[in-house]
């Protein structure tokens, strides 16, 4: 039986406690797992249900305020992440600009898409708001946007080591990054473990949170004769191409290549819990698979996790200068009016405040937590993508 350490505080009404103390940890926890063994793991108990029997290669699922793997199948294994790797992307680069700030597309922020790769519709010599190419980013994961940020961060390769030293800081062993964009490119592999670690942190940021959670959007946000409405392709969040939405759906972010079929990192939350779910290339065929396999563990684990033991516990959060996790070196400035302010103002019938006030909560007492947003450290430049059999369309 699998020891696991006590927790750190008591679950609170709203499920923050945790989350608030394990952010205050300076350092790692580090605890037996089975998360390095092959096959589904997970450990039987007293009225306590096995997991779905799911096609994913790769998947897991975390309870998010205290670190708690219930249930995983080859949570190391290294696959293609296509789009989910947008979710390093963000937290490596969004807090260093305001989501108020301009910026205007150039021909250059524009150059190096790959062909093939899903795009938002940023136009040459149009001003953006940081927060619409955000928009961009995470509703329909727009290289264009990806670039255009990637190009305010200091360049293409630079911003790949970015998220390198981001992925390394967070304790993400599996992942060698060759494009910030997620596009199938020799040598980049993630995994379901990894790709559990960048949603969670992204999740401490309010920002990152309402961006993952936006159905619909104007780009730009500000209007004229040049805005078109853009819609979030996660299916489950907006209930899409035969798939309800998903009751208590948070986010975060889908994807699809060729190589790696498709993957998608799920929060959700229900009674006062908030699980993270991961799931990396089902093999049924289904063209919905990845978002019904996904909906099957959420399920599972929202009425296991009462009673089910851990087969391994993630890193505690840090986000002091104590801990082993780095800091960034810009704070951004916050926006005068609070983002969510003006998002749900576009969409009235949201239930977003509700959604997210456990997240604004809970970053509150998280702070910024150990995003990478330093110089390399890693002494190289990386080329834009080379051409790739793969395409990327989420």
């Amino acid at each position: 039986m699998l020891a696991v350490p006590g927790r750190a505080a008591a679950d609170g009404p709203n499920g923050i406690d945790d989350l608030r103390a394990a952010a205050h940890v300076t350092h790692p926890v580090h605890t037996p797992s089975r998360l390095d063994d092959r096959g589904v793991q997970f450990l039987p108990g007293p009225d306590v249900p096995e997991p779905p029997d799911v096609s994913a290669l790769s998947w897991m699922v975390t309870d998010m305020a205290s670190g708690k793997v219930l249930a995983a199948k080859d949570a190391h294994r290294p696959l293609p992440p296509a789009s989910t790797l947008k979710a390093l992307f963000a937290v490596t680069v969004l807090p260093k600009f305001s989501p108020a700030e301009v910026h205007t597309v150039s021909l250059e922020d524009l150059g190096g898409i790959e062909s093939g790769s899903s795009l938002a519709g940023l136009k040459e010599d149009l001003p953006y708001r940081v927060a619409d190419l955000w928009h961009g980013v995470f509703l329909r994961s727009g290289s264009d946007a990806v670039h255009t940020l990637a190009g305010m961060n200091g360049g293409w390769g630079k911003t790949i080591d970015d998220m390198q030293e981001t992925a390394r800081r967070l304790g993400a062993r599996d992942t060698t990054v060759e494009s910030a964009d997620g596009f199938d490119t020799p040598g980049q592999f993630s995994s379901a473990y990894d790709l559990t670690l960048f949603g969670r942190a992204g999740l401490a940021d309010p920002d990152f949170a309402e961006f993952a959670s936006t159905k619909h959007a104007e780009l730009p946000e500000e209007g004229g004769p040049d805005a078109f409405g853009i819609e979030n392709t996660n299916r489950l969040l907006v209930g899409s191409h035969g798939v309800k939405p998903y009751d208590g759906l948070i986010g975060v972010k889908n994807g699809y290549t060729t190589h790696a079929g498709n993957t998608l990192i799920a929060a959700a939350r229900r009674d006062g819990r908030t699980l993270l779910v991961t799931v990396m290339n089902p093999q049924s065929g289904s063209r919905n698979a990845v978002y019904e396999e996904t909906r099957a563990l959420l399920d599972w684990g929202f009425e296991a996790a009462p009673r089910a033991a851990a087969v391994g516990v993630l890193p505690a959060l840090a986000h002091d200068r104590g801990s082993g996790v780095a800091q960034p070196a810009v704070h951004r400035p916050r926006a005068a009016v609070p983002l969510h302010r003006t998002a749900i103002a576009a969409r009235p019938d949201t239930d977003a405040p509700a959604r997210y006030w456990w997240l604004l909560s809970a970053a509150g007492g998280v702070g910024v937590i150990g995003l990478a947003a330093l110089g390399t450290g890693l002494g190289r430049r990386r080329r834009r993508p080379q051409a790739s059999a793969g395409g990327e369309s989420d």
